[in-house]
């Protein structure tokens, strides 16, 4: 029972229709404009043909109207019949002028536009409403209601309960691009679903530090415990219609951290990358219903993956409900490192899952990830080399190897990749080659796990790169991922990601990509966020390259203040194939520390792209995820 609508195209980008009709301002809007018209016979107009996708949310409201005609302007859409609606047969737009309804609905948010073509054929007396009565006050200077900017929306995963806390940081990225009177939305949504708070949040004419803490809401709305989602609207936006942030839960004593990224802000069919549990460990995937309509029961499935034995949740979840789905209960026999594949129905956006270990209570929470349906593999890795060297590489961290442990669990994210060839790069800090390690070809239900510490480094760190084994000759589809965990005792964390092509001057199905501007992609700017708590801020940046490409990296560490002054800077040459370990104690010194306060750091490289992970090291704590930019 998955929902029917299209959210995300990879060609053309997000659907705003979607976005506009999910939005939960829209839900309540629109069902106090229905209410009003329950009474009236109604005649509706579908000259566009979202009717399908706007009963996808709002199908109970529909069916409390008296629709008595619908009426479509397209050829293609005259004799569609909706049962659901008393068999009501879709008619031509010509045909209005006979109607003696009491109101025409327009199922548009161009109202002035839509009357401009019937306006021959409305009889007189009909009282016309669209959906420009439901608008939303979202403007971004952009005449068309239905742009991305109008709708930068996002969620967050969002608990203050239990002794753990929530706080999201990101900055006013928006500023650069020229916006000036920006404000969040926000609404914080309870685990049935209901609206514990909302309040509008106004940002400052500068690129300054945004955090959102749920002690500070908690108290200011006099909350009660809670764990639910947080979703933000960026009012004003401009340049950029993606809500990025970094996520952090924790404890009063950091004893309990850990970090994610932002929410992926369009939902998808399956996911993938679900790490089972541990024998001394319980997994937890958090359901947070992304909709105003509930999700039916059954529509949310899990499967081992590689499996075709899917086992349903039967549990209707309410609209922007939250629900905390023990693995255990419906995959009792799975164990790590077996992965498990997410059935989503497009209910959710990119969920998180949390980690509790049963003997030290240490928990630990990430966030799965997408897995495309819409591509076929269709090229082998051998035809790619000669111009793209490695090609797609999927580039991560090998921890200080006298305290970590760094494992490396890869994994499938399209649907229709059935084998997986593949081999492994390792490499120092300095970028020298310590080994190429073929895995074969793994199946899709594989559970490889590379433990990194079967090679030695001599800089005692360095990262591992996943590649395709161009000696297979088997095709790909270059959406390969990875799981990849760290371990330092008790303390563990975990990240995800995908691969791309790194730092070629040729683009291949638009790859390689870059945090800003179209490829070839050659540039780098990251955020990161500066933990409040004693613990060092650490980063750790790679400059992976497919093919040869400039010898050192020339990268800036730009250190802000909480709004978004320059204070300090730092630069670093990171050689080509190589890595850096970034301490922010150690770099800036504790006078300037104390100046950026609540700011944060950009990493800027104009030469290459660099791809980063970022957290919080101390002697109690640990955290560690990739980074985002912007």
């Amino acid at each position: 029972m998955a929902l029917n609508i299209e959210t995300f195209d990879n060609c053309t980008g997000g659907n705003v229709l979607y976005k506009v009709l999910a939005h939960p301002q829209t839900a309540l809007n629109l069902r106090t404009l229905f209410q009003q018209l329950s009474s009236s016979k109604i005649a509706l107009y579908d000259p566009l043909g979202i009717l399908e996708a706007f009963q996808q949310f709002y199908l109970p409201e529909l069916q409390l109207l008296k629709i008595t005609h619908i009426y479509v302007q397209k050829f293609e859409h005259i004799g569609k019949d909706y049962p659901l609606f008393g068999n009501i047969t879709t008619r031509p737009l010509t045909e209005l002028s006979e109607n003696q309804d009491d109101v025409l609905f327009i199922l548009s948010f161009e109202k002035d536009l839509m009357l401009s073509a019937l306006t021959p054929y409305l009889p007189k007396g009909l009282k016309v409403y669209s959906l420009d009565d439901i608008r939303l006050e979202v403007l971004a200077g952009e005449r068309n209601y239905l742009t991305p900017l109008n709708f930068a929306t996002n969620f967050a995963f969002f608990r203050e309960q239990d002794g753990f806390h929530t706080r999201l940081i990101t900055a006013n990225y928006w500023h650069r691009y020229g916006a000036k009177d920006v404000k969040l939305s926000c609404t914080l949504f309870g685990e049935e679903g209901q609206v514990l708070a909302e309040w509008e949040h106004p940002l400052n004419a500068s690129e300054h530090t945004i955090v959102l803490d749920s002690q500070e809401i908690k108290k200011k709305f006099n909350l009660s415990p809670f764990t639910g989602q947080l979703f933000i609207h960026v009012i004003g936006a401009k340049g950029h219609d993606i809500v990025k942030y970094a996520l952090e839960t924790y404890t009063d004593d950091h004893t309990h951290v850990s970090c994610t990224h932002d929410a992926n802000s369009w939902p998808a069919d399956s996911y993938a990358g679900l790490p089972a549990p541990h024998q001394n460990e319980q997994v937890y995937f958090w359901i947070q219903n992304s909709h105003p309509v509930p999700i039916p029961a059954n529509s949310i499935g899990i499967n081992v993956m590689g499996k075709k034995d899917v086992v349903w949740l039967d549990r209707q979840i309410a609209p922007f409900a939250t629900y905390r789905l023990n693995v255990a209960d419906l995959l009792p026999n799975v164990r790590w490192p077996q992965q498990i594949e997410v059935q989503a129905g497009k209910y959710v956006v990119r969920p998180r899952y949390e980690i509790i270990c049963k003997s030290t209570n240490n928990q630990r929470i990430a966030h799965i990830n997408v897995q495309r349906n819409d591509l076929q593999p269709t090229i082998t890795p051998a035809h790619l080399k000669p111009l793209f060297g490695k090609n797609y590489i999927l580039p991560a961290p090998i921890l200080p190897q006298s305290d970590f442990q760094s494992l490396v669990l890869p994994t499938p994210m399209c649907t229709q990749q059935t084998h997986l060839p593949l081999k492994v790069f390792v490499y120092d800090a300095t970028g020298q080659a310590i080994a190429e390690h073929s895995l074969g070809v793994l199946e899709r239900d594989h559970a490889t796990v590379v433990d990194c510490g079967q090679w030695s480094l001599p800089s005692g760190f360095g990262h591992i790169e996943l590649a395709y084994d161009e000696g297979q000759n088997i095709s790909v589809d270059g959406w390969l991922h990875g799981l990849f965990r760290y371990e330092k005792g008790p303390q563990k964390a975990e990240t995800s990601f995908g691969a791309h092509i790194f730092n070629t001057p040729l683009v291949y199905k638009n790859e390689p990509q870059s945090y800003a501007g179209s490829p070839p992609g050659l540039r780098t700017r990251l955020f990161l966020a500066l933990s409040d708590s004693q613990s060092d801020t650490t980063c750790f940046l790679i400059y992976p390259s497919s093919t040869q490409w400039h010898p050192y990296s020339e990268t800036n560490f730009v250190l802000h203040d909480h709004q978004g002054k320059e204070i300090s800077s730092h630069s670093v040459k990171i050689p080509c194939s190589g890595s850096f370990l970034f301490s922010y104690h150690k770099t800036f010194p504790e006078e300037l520390r104390t100046k950026a306060k609540g700011g944060y750091i950009i990493i800027r490289d104009t030469t290459c792209r660099l791809f980063g992970y970022h957290g919080t090291w101390g002697n109690q704590d640990f955290s560690f995820d990739h980074m985002f930019g912007f």
